[in-house]
């Protein structure tokens, strides 16, 4: 309290005439309409100011929550869209009608990622789902724009992903316009770009055409993008085009994942080892 008095007894003149300015001001603009108005204007001008910044500041806070939101909202949108396809395939026969359960076999798991590799030549990723959330090793990762790569390793609150990036990861992938099938696989070296093999030179590729997931899948629901043509190429001598894709994911700034849950992937894969045991 002394310290307060010492300091007003010091200052006084200052504090003063800092008083009598403030005093002057208010009694112009209370008796000047002109000043008053330009006051006013002004001192709103600021305050919006001042509040759109506080808006900001506060939604920026709040930005991992909404991304969270849209996340969850995604999987259940990519969910319904994905059984919708499925009951209607675009390229199936007259009469085939698919049950209620196979169009409703894939379901779809929201993760963070948290550790994320694409420098090296065999790439894996992180996520922040594991054994308590019901994933399980051999389980497909998608992003909101493509492929991701597939579950290898579980924790009990995490989970190691093998990327699309890596040198023994293939996804089975059907060009829409041509509609040939062949399979992606990483080359090792540009992370933007990958590999389309097994695809014959004897049918037209256009490029620019969307390369996704094809119905020879069971780890990922037909129609997930892959990438986009950017390259074609063929030799004399070979029967297959060399086609390089531009990945429609940005790996570098993975945020939000979908794991994707095939729920008869038990039953295909029980009918594949007794198909094998009998050979």
């Amino acid at each position: 309290m002394l310290q307060l008095v010492d300091f007003v007894v010091r200052n006084r003149f200052f504090l003063v005439f800092v008083l009598l300015e403030v005093l002057s001001i208010w009694l112009v603009v209370r008796s000047n309409t002109y000043w008053g108005a330009t006051y006013f204007n002004t001192s709103n001008h600021y305050v919006a100011k001042t509040l759109a910044f506080s808006n900001s500041a506060r939604e920026y806070t709040k930005l991992d929550e909404v991304n969270s939101a849209l996340a969850n909202e995604n999987a259940k949108l990519r969910a319904t869209v994905t059984a919708l396809t499925q009951k209607k395939p675009g390229d199936a026969p007259a009469g085939y009608v698919p049950d209620s359960t196979f169009a409703s076999r894939f379901t779809f798991t929201v993760a963070k990622v948290v550790d994320n590799e694409t420098n090296k030549s065999n790439n894996v990723l992180t996520i922040d789902k594991g054994l308590s959330d019901g994933i399980k090793p051999g389980m497909g990762v998608i992003s909101a724009t493509g492929v991701v790569g597939k579950v290898r390793f579980c924790s009990e609150n995490y989970a190691v992903v093998t990327s699309i990036l890596h040198s023994q990861f293939m996804v089975s992938s059907k060009l829409l316009r041509s509609n040939e099938i062949g399979y992606a696989k990483w080359a090792g070296k540009d992370p933007n770009l990958i590999d389309m093999i097994d695809v014959s030179k004897y049918t037209k590729i256009f490029k620019g055409d969307s390369a996704v997931t094809s119905d020879q899948n069971s780890v990922f629901p037909p129609g997930i993008m892959v990438g986009k043509v950017e390259t074609v190429a063929v030799h004399p001598n070979q029967t297959f085009y060399n086609i390089t894709l531009r990945l429609s994911t940005d790996f570098r700034n993975l945020s939000y994942v979908y794991v994707v849950q095939n729920q008869q992937l038990g039953e295909q894969d029980s009918l594949k080892i007794r198909t094998i045991d009998t050979k």
